[in-house]
């Protein structure tokens, strides 16, 4: 039986719970069509769901047509959920794109739309709410030919061979997207079936993009959606090969039971299989102790599953959203990353492990948290999109795990890099222990976070203590000095290093690895960086000298104008800090007519650096976690020396 994964994606309100409900409905999947304005939809299964009307979680939910069955993955629409759709599209065979007849193409269809085609997922087309006030399908193709795609085509009354074979006009907007069907139309070619395998093809290329127009409330066009869905959309797995998947999200049962969700993508798994999960584990194999298909929130246990479907897996505890499993081995990096940080407040009277705990379990579900204890302040903080999210991390975190928390305002996430290389220097001799590490420190690109390579020899130092700096290197963020905020985008290179045969230690390479990169930093010209939007604004040519004082304004930069008739689209690059809250401005000004598309673009030089860094007010020599000074022995003691003395003292040297 063939199986496909769909992916459901829409800018919030434009109808695609809406349209997953009906499509379930028509598969007889569910017996009766739930609405989230009555807060019963199948998908949205989650109580914060139902209260707010949005998707939260990348659900999903299986319906059988015409012998395929198909795993429906509704995924959120509002940016604040962003890395769990992200998360969700690297198991998509094909994706359906919702866009309204009434408002068009809206700042977040673009987002969707580029990590789609990114990602080369084949994408369907449905403009919905074609029964509403306003709505003018011609004006929404014309919006998604110009912001999206030229290739999407409107297909309309049935598909079949005989409607492909009789219909001219569709067959030679086939051939003009291919030179071998140009020929053959050009020859006369008319058979029915050549030009749907060849439709099929031009789809599952990403060549062309179907688009149907309907209304899913009324149950409008449903019916032919799905059947073009069901003929267009194709995939292929090996079930005769070794088992391979792709880890898409994690979640914890009432019981606190970890199911790891995977995507097969190739061979068979079975109950009580060892599966390869971590690379660099030491014992990289877990055994599978449950299998489970997935159906709304209900759990079918199975005892195998096959290539192609959507399963989840207990007894795996390494593996993490984005990993590969199995003969998958590479790991997916993310592009929708937080650009915010907050403070997680709680009462004094709550048992500040227990508050850590479910925040690491809610970090293991959605990793873009990156929940971060600080020890010395007792403090929690986590990684955040905006405000929605957090006030759902509130509602999650008292209905899950009964503790009332409460968040601090959130705050730009700057983070610190460095501008020229520099060797940094650290040694750690208190009495009976002994380790010394040297590091040249180099920018690394933007983006590429820390890097390391050694280019020590083993017959200085074993590769077990260089792979032991490499480790205490990656355990943690490094704070940078400016403002103490997480240290990024430098290439580590360990030059050399030296133990003791018999009194180095576990931990002594830890202090000598930390102080020698602190050493660097402090001779180093440390700058500070701070995350940027990619841009595109369209506004109706009036308002195209505002858009350009406030982009100026907000210290961003724009690219030459794009100008029509009556509309400008203008592109560029701005802080988030400055930027963040424009939407609601350019509403205002605009009257709701203009368009805004955010994408995160990055870490660049911080505009304002100077008043961020006094606004911080960070004292290096007041972290705990923050020291240069290197430690050395002298008359059975151990004795400190200041960074910018440490480097004459270095026995290496």
């Amino acid at each position: 039986m063939n199986r496909l994964t769909i992916g459901m994606f829409a800018h919030v309100d434009a109808g695609k719970t809406t349209l997953a409900e009906q499509m379930l409905y028509h598969t007889a999947s569910i017996k009766e069509r739930g609405r989230v304005d009555h807060q019963d939809a199948y998908l949205d299964s989650h109580a914060i769901e139902r209260a707010r009307g949005i998707t939260v979680f990348a659900d999903q939910a299986m319906m059988t047509y015409q012998g395929t069955v198909y795993d429906l993955v509704d995924t959120p629409g509002h940016v604040d959920f962003s890395p769990e759709m992200e998360r969700a599209v690297s198991i998509m065979d094909a994706a359906i794109l919702v866009v309204s007849a009434v408002e068009g193409v809206q700042g977040h269809t673009e987002t969707v739309w580029q990590l789609l085609h990114q990602h080369a997922i084949p994408v369907f087309f449905f403009i919905n709410k074609i029964d509403r006030e306003g709505a003018d399908v011609a004006r929404v193709m014309d919006e998604i030919r110009q912001h999206l795609t030229g290739d999407a085509l409107l297909l309309e009354g049935p598909l079949d061979d005989n409607s492909l074979s009789e219909s001219e006009t569709l067959l030679e907007q086939l051939a003009e997207r291919d030179e071998e069907l140009l020929e053959a139309y050009l020859a006369g070619e008319r058979d029915g079936a050549f030009w749907l395998q060849a439709l099929q093809g031009l789809v599952k290329g990403h060549r062309l993009f179907p688009c149907v127009q309907g209304s899913a409330l009324q149950d409008q066009g449903i019916q032919e959606f799905l059947e073009q869905l069901h003929l267009l959309a194709t995939a292929h797995y090996d079930e005769a090969a070794d088992f391979g998947g792709r880890v898409y999200k994690i979640r914890h049962d009432d019981s606190g039971i970890r199911w790891t969700y995977i995507k097969a993508t190739s061979g068979i798994l079975a109950v009580r299989d060892e599966l390869r999960c971590c690379v660099e584990a030491s014992d990289p194999y877990e055994k599978v102790t449950r299998l489970a298909r997935v159906n709304g929130s209900k759990l079918q246990m199975v005892e195998q599953v096959r290539a192609g479907e959507l399963f989840a897996a207990a007894g795996l505890s390494c593996p993490a959203a984005g990993d590969g499993v199995g003969i998958v081995k590479n790991k997916l990096h993310y592009d929708m990353v937080p650009t915010l940080t907050s403070k997680v407040i709680f009462e004094a009277s709550l048992n500040v492990k227990e508050v850590l705990q479910a925040f690491y379990m809610l970090d293991a579900e959605d990793p873009s948290l990156a929940v971060i204890w600080e020890e010395s302040l007792k403090e929690i903080h986590v990684h955040v999109m905006g405000v929605i999210q957090l006030e759902v991390l509130q509602q999650l975190v008292e209905e899950r795990f009964g503790l009332r928390v409460s968040f601090g305002p959130p705050e730009i996430l700057y983070k610190e890099s460095i501008m020229e290389p520099v060797i940094g220097y650290g040694h750690f001799e208190p009495l009976r222990h002994y380790a010394e590490v040297h590091l040249r420190l180099e920018p690394g690109a933007r983006g590429s976070g820390i890097t390391f390579e050694s280019v020590c020899h083993v017959q200085q130092l074993s590769s077990g203590h260089q792979n032991l700096i490499r480790t205490h290197l990656y355990e943690r963020e490094h704070h940078g000095l400016l403002t103490g905020m997480p240290l990024t985008d430098v290439h580590i290179t360990l030059l050399q290093g030296a133990g003791h045969l018999e009194h180095t230690h576990g931990g002594d390479f830890r202090e000598a690895t930390f102080r020698a990169l602190r050493q660097g930093l402090e001779k180093a010209h440390n700058v500070l960086l701070e995350p940027y939007y990619d841009f595109k604004i369209k506004v109706e040519l009036e308002a195209m000298g505002r858009v350009l004082s406030d982009v100026q304004r907000c210290s961003g930069t724009f690219e030459a104008p794009e100008m029509s008739a009556s509309h400008v689209v203008i592109r560029g690059r701005v802080p988030v800090s400055t930027f963040m809250n424009y939407s609601t401005e350019l509403a205002s000004f605009t009257h709701g007519k203009g368009v805004l598309q955010l994408r995160f673009g990055g870490y660049g030089d911080c505009h304002n650096e100077q008043e961020v860094i006094e606004r911080k007010g960070y004292i290096k020599e007041a972290d705990p976690l923050y020291t240069s000074t290197s430690i050395f022995c002298a008359k059975g003691s151990g004795y400190a020396v200041p960074w910018d003395e440490a480097e004459a003292k270095m026995h290496l040297l």
